[in-house]
């Protein structure tokens, strides 16, 4: 019983450099074991929510030319204003949406 305890612990020891460079292999062979194992649960979670659960579509979506006219003048007028004191002139609105 004595003789498997010492070997046991003399299996154990680190010592010196060889020793803390096993013992930082096997803790970033661990580390990086555990963050593949998150990633492919990760996945795996994805592909069954977008399986079972569909995405809900939206009928009701106003279109762009519905939503720019519901953007008042002067709000319109202030923004392109502001742009156009940012980019020193620069800049060019093309479309303005609201969100």
């Amino acid at each position: 019983m004595e003789l498997l305890q010492t070997a046991a612990t003399e299996a154990i020891k680190f010592e010196g450099v060889q020793g803390a460079l096993m013992l930082m292999g096997i803790g970033m062979f661990t580390v990086f074991l555990v963050l593949a194992l998150v990633i492919q649960i990760g996945k795996l979670l994805i592909s069954l929510v977008n399986r079972f659960i569909p995405e809900e579509e939206t009928t009701n979506a106003a279109t762009p030319s519905e939503t720019a006219s519901k953007i008042d003048p002067v709000t319109a007028n202030v923004i392109a204003k502001a742009i156009h004191e940012l980019t020193n002139g620069k800049g060019k609105i093309e479309s303005i949406t609201r969100l």
